[in-house]
């Protein structure tokens, strides 16, 4: 049986293969190039300096956001096969809810109180939230229609 290729609605398509990818390409500059500030926007405690080992683990975070990143764009954006597409969504949304958790010890608030938010808050839980409604709406099929089926000509 052939893969169901269908054309995504533009939203999608847009988020996922443009947006997304490039926000997170921006988190990664952030977590390897400016390790200082991304601490200090992260946890809302300037740091005194990055340690070595410190620096090690955000550019390893660094390199798993480019590899969200490339992931994302690149696999989705070579196939219009819908098994695919929820897959890699999928594993992205659950990506989410560890993202999500991940800035827990920031206490409740940081889920909520948006108008004390920074804009490493707007990244971590804002744009995540955005990410995983996008991902949820489309493994709900909300916006997505199936392609025609072919119907035989009689002879």
């Amino acid at each position: 049986m052939a893969p169901r290729q269908t054309v995504l609605p533009l939203a999608y398509r847009a988020f996922f293969l443009i947006i997304e990818p490039l926000s997170t390409l921006l988190g990664a500059f952030y977590a390897h190039f400016r390790q200082h500030e991304y601490l200090a926007m992260t946890t809302r405690i300037p740091p005194a300096g990055v340690s070595h080992g410190t620096s090690i683990v955000l550019s390893q975070l660094a390199n798993l956001y480019l590899l969200f990143a490339l992931n994302e764009a690149l696999v989705l954006r070579s196939t219009g096969d819908l098994r695919v597409w929820k897959t890699v969504l999928f594993v992205l949304l659950v990506g989410d809810l560890g993202h999500l958790y991940s800035v827990s010890e920031l206490g409740s608030r940081v889920y909520w109180d948006v108008l004390s938010w920074n804009s490493m808050d707007w990244g971590n839980v804002g744009f995540v939230y955005v990410g995983a409604s996008m991902r949820a709406a489309f493994l709900a099929g909300i916006g997505l229609w199936a392609p025609a089926a072919k119907t035989k000509k009689a002879a």
